[in-house]
Parts: structure tokens; C-alpha cells; sequence
């Protein structure tokens, strides 16, 4: 085949009039697993939205209810005779993932700990990202602008350094236990740690648009630094952070889970997947599920986040995409 036949062969596999969206939908579809990896998001976040409803406002699915006679009832299991009906039974009427030392069942445990990992997930993600596009924006845009004897790029490199130098578990360990355990803490504590990884991303990217023709034609129009900022750089520097922030959910989660698994993160009687593998821990022999169940469930949602995160990576990347 001669080389205008292969030329023509690709112009002709190349849908006409594609957006860069469009493109990047189409390769991301292409990948099998970052498919399958969003397949379980998309589960998982409709588990977590019907079970923050389903233990909030319908009594059987209450996670708190303690059965001390159904304790350690295994998985697909039913309730013993001495329940009284309606309000203490379990959800649906069958113990679908067993119950715990204290009879509550895991099931509407787990249910209710999917939406706090997730939100913690989305929120720190959220207030990480908002700082590291902020900062990384300023030092890529603004660098050679001085602040006495040196420069704003390198006032916040260096400070981006310094936060990257701290063991950011040990320093979200220290803060949460002097600020306190709850939810809202967790969640600030984990965005204000992981932004240095955005900030980097971005002022990258901010550094090769400065240089770009669009940026530079915008500039001699006298358009507003606000308006080049926000309609023209921002766009097109917000593919990494979209990659970085996927898995940061992933590791958001992981840490959050760490936390309430050493007893620093959220407190009971909420549950969240990371204290339930605390309580099972000391029953590994005798009820296994309570050890394994939500262990699965933290390593099926990392690794969905990690595969959608990479399928993102590639289809966004054509220097790393799949020959």
C-alpha cells in the first residue's frame, strides 16, 4: 500500500466534524475496562443516593437498630422468631450481608457507608482541586511577577514543595485529632492536604498556553487577564486535572477509610465502610463477612476510580494512547 492509500485509508476512519469531547468520549469507549470501571461508579453512586434515603427515612433499613438475638447471623440469612415485626425487622426482611456483633445489619450499614465514603470522596476531591487550579493558575500565569526579592512562582513552588515533604497521613492524623472526628473535618482535612499534585498539573499547563497563539493574540486585543484566564486557559488545561481528580476520589476514599479504620475518622453509630472493617477485624474467624464484605467493597470502588482515572489518562493523551 502506497503511502497516499494509507493517508486517505485514515481520513477515511476519522469521523468528520469530531469536537476534542467527542474524540476523547469515543477512545475513552474504546477501553474495556475504564468502561467496566464506570459501569460500577455509575452503581455505586445510585447505591449511595437510594441508601442515604433507604436508612434515613424507611425503619427497616435502619442501621442502628440493634437485634443482640440475631448477632452474627451469617450472609442471606432470616431473623430469628424472638424479632417483633414490623419496625425491628431487617431490611426486606432477610439479612442480605449478615449483621454484626450486635445484631445491626450490615447490609443497611454498608449502605449508608457508601454515601459517606463517596461524599467525603467528591468534597475533599472538590475543595483539593479549587486550591491546586487556584494556586497552580496563579504561578503559571502570574510567575515572573516579583514579591520583593522573589517571584510568585517560586513563592508557590516552594511552598507546594514544602506540603509535599509532610507524610500528608501522619499530618491528616494530627489535625483531625485536634480539630476533631467528624465528617465535615475529614473532608476538609483530606482537600487541603492533596491539592500539590492539581497545582503542578496546571501550572504546567498554564506555562505551555502562555506561549500558544490564541493566548497571545488574546493578549494584544487588550482582553481582561480575568477573561484569558477563565475562557481561554482554564479550558484547555483542565484535562489533567480532570485524570488526577478521578483517582484523588480513589485515594480520598482510601483515606478516609484508613482513618476510621484506626479510630480517627468518622465515629460511631455512623457507619462508614472503614469502621466496619474495624469491628470485624476481631472476628475474622468466626464471622468472616464482616472482614471481607466491606474490604471488597473498598478495594472493587478504588480500583473502578483507578480504571476510569487511566482510561481518562489515555483518551485524553494521544502521546499515551493504545496503538
Amino acid at each position: 500500500m502506497t503511502h497516499s492509500n494509507e493517508v486517505n485509508q485514515v481520513a477515511e476512519e476519522l469521523p468528520l466534524g469530531e469536537t476534542p469531547w467527542q474524540e476523547t468520549l469515543r477512545i475513552f469507549k474504546k477501553d474495556r475496562l475504564a468502561v467496566v470501571g464506570s459501569i460500577v461508579l455509575v452503581f455505586l453512586v445510585l447505591t449511595a443516593v437510594f441508601g442515604k434515603a433507604l436508612t434515613e427515612w424507611v425503619v427497616v433499613f435502619d442501621p442502628e437498630v440493634i437485634r443482640l438475638p440475631d448477632k452474627f447471623k451469617p450472609p442471606l440469612s432470616f431473623p430469628s422468631e424472638d424479632i417483633v415485626p414490623p419496625e425491628d425487622l431487617p431490611s426486606v426482611g432477610i439479612y442480605l450481608l449478615g449483621t454484626d456483633e450486635l445484631g445491626r445489619d450490615v447490609f443497611a450499614r454498608m449502605l449508608q457507608g457508601s454515601f459517606v465514603s463517596l461524599a467525603v470522596g467528591f468534597i475533599a476531591v472538590g475543595i483539593s482541586v479549587f486550591i491546586g487550579i487556584l494556586l497552580g493558575g496563579l504561578s503559571g500565569f502570574y510567575g515572573n511577577v516579583k514579591l520583593g526579592i522573589i517571584t510568585v512562582d517560586t513563592l508557590i513552588m516552594r511552598f507546594t514543595d514544602v506540603m509535599l515533604c509532610f507524610p500528608t497521613f501522619f499530618l491528616i492524623l494530627t489535625v483531625v485529632a485536634l480539630l476533631g472526628q467528624s465528617i465535615l473535618n475529614i473532608m476538609v482535612v483530606i482537600g487541603l492536604t492533596s491539592w500539590m499534585g492539581t497545582a503542578r498539573f496546571v501550572r504546567a499547563e498554564f506555562l505551555a498556553l502562555r506561549k500558544q497563539d490564541f493566548v497571545v493574540a488574546a493578549t494584544s486585543l487588550g482582553l481582561p487577564e480575568r477573561r484569558i484566564i477563565f475562557r481561554h486557559m482554564v479550558p484547555n488545561a483542565i484535562a489533567p486535572v480532570l485524570v488526577s481528580a478521578t483517582i484523588g476520589v480513589a485515594t480520598a476514599i482510601l483515606t478516609e477509610s484508613a482513618l476510621s479504620f484506626l479510630g480517627f475518622g468518622v465515629q460511631p453509630p455512623d457507619a462508614t465502610w472503614g469502621n466496619i472493617l474495624a469491628d470485624g477485624k476481631g472476628f475474622i474467624f468466626d464471622a468472616p463477612w464482616l472482614f471481607f464484605i466491606p474490604g471488597i467493597a473498598i478495594l472493587v470502588v478504588v480500583l473502578a476510580f483507578n480504571l476510569v482515572g487511566e482510561g481518562l489518562r489515555e483518551a485524553m493523551n494521544p502521546k499515551l494512547r493504545r496503538r
